[in-house]
């Protein structure tokens, strides 16, 4: 597995107060980074705990440099200070994380429009408008990446059909991602997209998608974290428009047992993956 020190290498990242985001930055803390949060969570919420003042603690203890900014990935303003943040405080921005997402899975007739929209603006054009506002800093990056937390663009019937609204907001995502990396891949920046193979054990699964037995049938965030880590390790243009899971990057490192990340058989696989890249 990749031990690449993040020291002297900063991260900006949305959301990430809690769940996946909140590994992937403790991974990088960890190994000496620095993280700038634009999260919108000030205040606990009692069905998801943690915020951005919590992580970031922990970040720190943990050996990392965090630095939080409490905003909205849909505000312009708001990106503006976590891109001046990460220039104030650490001097760049090597890597870009897209994290922040907003999940419904109501069907077409049942997703109010505002729901639509909201996904549209967090999903959308949220990883689009930080990466955007970041790229001047991450052509001057010996080391960019651009990580967005978004699926492999299955277009079989099931997926398209299941839940059309939310399948949108997160191929959206995708389809920013990979044009990002086509855009510029003469830099070299690496711009990809991280999937889990299988759901992962966090308060968003247990609350919105199967209550206490998901959870049980989900691996852990450090699953993401480890993927995640190795990604961001490689050199940049190593690897660039790849949409992979996370068992394929960690295979790829050879990783061949995935038992530490827990979950009890049958795993659930993930929205968007068939059964069978199980």
């Amino acid at each position: 597995m990749n031990t690449t020190s993040f020291h002297g290498r900063t991260a900006v990242m949305s959301g990430g107060s809690r769940g996946i985001g909140l590994a992937i930055a403790r991974a990088i803390a960890s190994r000496g980074g620095n993280v700038v949060l634009l999260a919108k969570t000030d205040t606990p919420d009692p069905r998801l705990p943690g915020t951005i003042h919590t992580a970031v603690a922990e970040l720190n203890e943990l050996g990392g440099h965090a630095v939080p900014v409490v905003g909205d990935v849909r505000n312009d303003d708001d990106i503006a200070r976590v891109v001046d943040a990460a220039l104030d405080n650490f001097g760049g921005i090597d890597i870009v994380i897209n994290n922040a997402s907003v999940l419904d899975i109501s069907k077409t007739e049942d997703l109010p429009l505002e729901r639509f929209d909201l996904m549209q603006q967090v999903n959308v054009r949220g990883t689009f408008a930080l990466t955007q506002a970041c790229l001047p800093y991450l052509q001057k990056s010996s080391a960019p990446h651009v990580l967005t937390l978004s699926p492999p663009l299955n277009v079989s019937q099931h997926w398209l059909g299941a839940h059309p609204g939310y399948m949108l907001a997160k191929y959206g995502m995708t389809l920013a991602a990979l044009g990002i990396a086509a855009e510029h891949a003469n830099l070299p920046i690496s711009s990809n997209c991280l999937w889990p193979q299988t759901m992962i054990a966090t308060a968003a699964v247990g609350n919105l998608l199967g209550g206490h037995d998901s959870l049980e049938h989900s691996r852990s965030p450090e699953i993401m974290a480890d993927a995640a880590i190795e990604l961001l390790g490689r050199p940049a243009g190593t690897d660039n428009g790849r949409t992979v899971l996370d068992v394929e990057v960690l295979t790829e490192s050879g990783v061949t047992d995935f038992t530490t990340y827990g979950g009890t058989a049958p795993l659930t696989i993930d929205i968007f993956i068939d059964a069978a890249a199980g």
